[in-house]
């Protein structure tokens, strides 16, 4: 059976994403070195330029390159937003519960807590302390809060030094901006919100003093608390 002319163009699109894809790995490309032209690929390929342009856009999509225009596409760095969608969409459709979320990360960042504490630089410390005490700062601007906390966490894992980490830890920024607010919220004594935060700073604290036990086992704690709020707040 012939194949309609939409998904004969569908088919050629893939073959040049597949093409273009290897590419990248036959020559070693990085972020920030720059992909054939269009009419390059076009001739290399034996395909249009419309079907050259149109695997671009896919690429661009999936965060793989980027595009601007007037120039030549580059490869793109690592970035954590193109999975972040997938869990929000996992979540939205009950597919994946809030529950599950914090299971995963509770025990990945029990893992970047202890190799940050190991592997950090003094910049990276530092920059950690720095969001707890803006934490602190901003106790009555929770949009601010919130900002540090999440800064807070993919600061540590960026001084995992392992980008896998950074990337599932970031993936997960969507999804943590919609429940934050929820559970921080349902903690309705200024005394157990004020806990969170030295919490925060115990663990900051920790992983400056190079200490790999204590911080796991205060990330265990900071996520075993943030759990029960989601529960009581009925999210979890």
């Amino acid at each position: 059976m012939q194949q309609a002319p939409e998904e004969t163009s569908r088919s050629l699109v893939s073959q040049a994403i597949g093409a273009i894809t290897q590419h990248m790995r036959a020559h070693d490309l990085g972020p920030g070195d720059r992909l054939p032209s269009e009419s390059q690929l076009s001739r290399e390929m034996g395909v249009s330029r419309t079907v050259v342009r149109e695997a671009f856009r896919s690429l661009a999509a999936m965060r793989l390159i980027e595009l601007s225009a007037g120039k030549r596409a580059v490869i793109a760095e690592l970035d954590y937003g193109v999975m972040s969608p997938v869990i929000e969409h996992g979540v939205q459709t009950e597919q994946i519960s809030i529950q599950q979320i914090y299971d995963v990360r509770r025990t990945i960042e029990m893992r970047t807590a202890a190799l940050a504490s190991l592997r950090r630089s003094e910049d990276e410390s530092a920059r950690i302390l720095a969001h707890t005490e803006g934490m602190r700062a901003n106790f009555e601007n929770l949009p601010a809060l919130m900002e540090h906390d999440l800064a807070f966490h993919l600061e540590i894992a960026k001084a995992a030094r392992n980008p896998v980490f950074t990337l599932i830890v970031g993936a997960f920024d969507g999804v943590t901006r919609q429940t934050w607010p929820i559970g921080w919220r349902s903690r309705s004594r200024v005394e157990d919100q004020l806990a969170m935060i030295d919490l925060h700073r115990e663990l900051a604290e920790a992983i400056a003093a190079g200490d790999p036990a204590r911080a796991q086992d205060l990330m265990a704690k900071h996520f075993d608390r943030s759990v029960k709020a989601l529960v009581d707040a009925g999210m979890a």
